[in-house]
């Protein structure tokens, strides 16, 4: 991609932003989706992948971005200024956004870009195009620990001022629980992808596991992809797409995106990137009451996370 298409995609973004609003949940199938998600959804259960397309799909903040990385510099050999052709939701679209023009669909971008390519999506399972699996698409799950998925997700609403309005931290808590956000219920989510894993060659990632050891994670992906690459070029992909260095990665951090919609000020994009930040925010009342919550929604599936603490 060249840099006037790369300044087309952002000077789209700073045009509308000036239309940029907290945009309500309309229900798709019984999942809360942003009204322009919602209002389009015809045309993104119709998308037709080409069979080698990629799709990296994530409960949102559950390491989405990061696993998008690592695929990017995979896939070019760990160059990292072929990586930064383009910002990440330009390299790799997001598939069922939609938002006020002249900001592109994901749908529209893929138009202009030729196959392979890395999609992301957040939608549940049930709500994945059926041509991805029609076309027997790789499809790489990443799923975090609900308590810091749940933190990071908050702060996540607060800076982005295209989703709803979330609220104190003691009221996001019951949101959360009883999938009310965006992307709806993380439960509903993790279980949908992990009970379709094998019928649907889905890697399945842990959060978690990515960041205790994240070169095996690398590595695991690099096979799941069928490439082989050099010792050499794994650590230099471990390293680049380290939280570190794509926090300082303007093609990676989503500084594209102007302080209208996503507003720095508050909680910038990348923002800890760490495992068990939620005892800094759950109270002990808050904790066990959690902890009651999910045992009841995850009794029937046995998902080996882990908070790392």
């Amino acid at each position: 991609m060249s840099g006037e298409e790369k300044l087309s995609y952002s000077e789209a973004i700073q045009r509308a932003s000036s239309s940029i609003c907290r945009f309500p949940l309309i229900p798709v199938r019984g999942i809360p989706l942003m009204n322009h998600i919602a209002n389009n959804w015809d045309s993104i259960w119709a998308f037709r992948p080409d069979p080698s397309d990629l799709l990296i799909a994530t409960y949102p903040k559950a390491g989405t971005t990061w696993t998008q990385e690592i695929v990017d510099l995979l896939l070019h050999n760990g160059d990292a200024e072929a990586c930064k052709r383009a910002p990440t939701p330009a390299r790799s679209p997001f598939l069922e956004i939609f938002s006020p023009s002249p900001i592109p669909s994901g749908l529209d971008l893929m138009k202009d870009m030729d196959p392979p390519r890395i999609i992301k999506t957040h939608l549940p399972f049930q709500l994945v195009p059926p041509g991805f699996w029609e076309n027997k698409c790789k499809t790489i799950y990443v799923a975090r620990n609900a308590k810091d998925n749940m933190v990071s997700y908050y702060f996540f609403d607060c800076m982005n001022l295209t989703q709803p309005e979330p609220g104190p931290w003691e009221g996001y808590m019951p949101k959360f629980m009883h999938g009310e956000l965006s992307w709806g219920s993380w439960y509903d989510h993790v279980k949908g992808y992990w009970k379709e894993r094998e019928k649907k060659n889905i890697l399945y990632l842990f959060y978690e596991d990515m960041k205790e050891n994240p070169r095996r994670e690398v590595e695991r992906i690099m096979r799941y992809l069928d490439l082989s690459l050099s010792d050499e070029v794994i650590s230099r992909i471990v390293d680049l797409s380290s939280f570190e260095k794509m926090k300082e990665n303007p093609m990676a951090n989503y500084s594209c995106i102007p302080g209208l919609v996503f507003d720095h000020s508050i909680s910038s994009f990348m923002r800890k990137g760490e495992v068990g930040d939620w005892t800094n925010h759950f109270t002990p009342e808050q904790s066990k009451i959690f902890d009651e919550d999910y045992e009841k929604q995850m009794k029937e599936v046995d998902i080996p996370f882990r908070s790392l603490i």
